[in-house]
């Protein structure tokens, strides 16, 4: 009878431990971000154990033709030092790097776990897309303007710091909610939510939990949680999953060649701020979907005008360089990030090192996507990271002028 006791209690925990095999995961992933442990091997296998959507890949998929291969610069300088570019990459466990001009590849490498039909985690690359899809959402009528408070089409923001507060003012990181980023912070905002992320929750139901903090569209300071509210807009307004809405308007027409995967939460809400999933060279697409002011395959997907005004700091607490206004010395537009310089670049930003980095000037669109370990280990490094690979790309672009 104990035998089959002991038997019978194991069959029943391998169903347990079969059944929660994705929690325990994602538990014990996301527990060691920004702790300093390498995460390679997790980045392109979030939405495996996290619930997710997919956006199918598109009827008519665009396919870059590939130029002459370039090098890359065997160094560069960063900070009055000379940085080189092995160790670069190495250093901050990069997994692809892309680099197109005029639309064809230059240069395409995977290294790690990374590959051409690996869906890598976008961090915060993804804001740039719900800013598409704002503006899309503003051509087809569904949004009046950016004038309007974004509370009037999520009602459930009347009871949170978002209340009355101008769309715009979202788009800018500049609402005025309380927001803290810090990673190597367990009580920060971010770690906060990072509870929710690993055990469940709702992330809408999360917005509500954070405060006032200063009048809107005076500081830039920089808040996972605008773009939040701005995938609860979008989803409010269309009527539709901000999936279902991007993969017609967005990720379709823009040809998009594999699947693509929003994380969700235990509401079914999508991550709008981190949570999308694509490869390299749709990360590309869409990047040069902006280089050529929203028109790409044959097609005007976002409007000319959004495209202008997303890359444009149009307020002093924008403008880029040693700004008492804002949190960082990069400009800031419609969750696009601008460069000082006159040289007209923007760029997809996003933790570990993901980046869409968009050089008109010299018709150049490079994708980074890295596991670099080191961000969150210490707050002021994370910054520095991305100005070091700004420069990076700089010396690409400017070796193939």
């Amino acid at each position: 009878m104990f035998k089959k006791l002991l038997g019978l209690f194991t069959i029943i925990l391998l169903i347990a431990i079969f059944a929660y095999k994705d929690l325990y995961t994602r538990v014990m992933v996301i527990g060691t971000l920004f702790s300093g442990e390498e995460q390679y091997e997790n980045l392109n296998r979030f939405y495996k154990f996290i619930d997710s959507s997919t956006l199918s890949p598109s009827s008519k998929p665009l396919h870059f033709k590939s130029s002459k291969a370039i090098s890359l610069p065997a160094s560069f300088n960063f900070n009055n030092a000379v940085i080189g570019t092995e160790n670069f990459l190495q250093r901050t466990d990069t997994s692809a790097l892309l680099v197109l001009k005029n639309g064809e590849i230059q240069f395409e490498k995977y290294w790690l776990t990374g590959g051409e039909n690996i869906q890598w985690m976008s961090m915060s690359v993804a804001k740039s897309f719900i800013s598409a899809l704002v503006g899309i959402a503003i051509r087809d009528g569904h949004i009046k303007n950016i004038e309007e408070a974004i509370s009037d089409y999520v009602p459930e923001l009347k009871n949170s710091p978002y209340n009355n507060v101008r769309i715009k003012d979202v788009l800018q990181m500049s609402s005025g909610a309380s927001w803290n980023e810090d990673y190597s912070d367990p009580e920060s905002d971010i770690n906060r939510w990072a509870k929710i992320f690993a055990l469940g929750g709702s992330f809408d139901e999360f917005i509500q939990t954070l405060s006032y903090d200063f009048k809107p569209g005076t500081r830039n300071h920089y808040n996972s949680m605008d773009t939040q509210a701005l995938g609860m807009l979008v989803n409010r307004a269309t009527g539709k999953t901000i999936t279902s809405y991007m993969t017609e308007m967005l990720w379709h027409p823009m040809g998009a060649s594999n699947e693509g995967y929003w994380l969700l939460d235990s509401e079914g809400m999508e991550m709008a701020f981190a949570g999308l999933n694509v490869t390299a060279r749709d990360y590309a697409k869409f990047g040069e979907l902006y280089r050529l002011d929203g028109k790409l395959n044959g097609q005007q997907i976002v409007p000319k005008s959004w495209v202008k005004d997303s890359i444009t700091p149009d307020g002093p607490h924008l403008t880029p360089g040693d700004n008492p206004l804002s949190d960082y010395p990069l400009g800031y537009g419609y969750q696009w990030w601008v460069p000082g310089g006159d040289k007209g670049e923007f760029m997809a930003i996003g933790v570990y090192n993901q980046m869409i980095y968009v050089a008109p000037e010299s018709s150049m669109v490079i994708v980074k996507l890295s596991a670099n370990s080191s961000y969150g280990t210490a707050e002021d490094t994370d910054m520095a990271s991305e100005l070091e690979t700004i420069e990076f790309f700089r010396a690409i672009a400017n070796k193939n002028l």
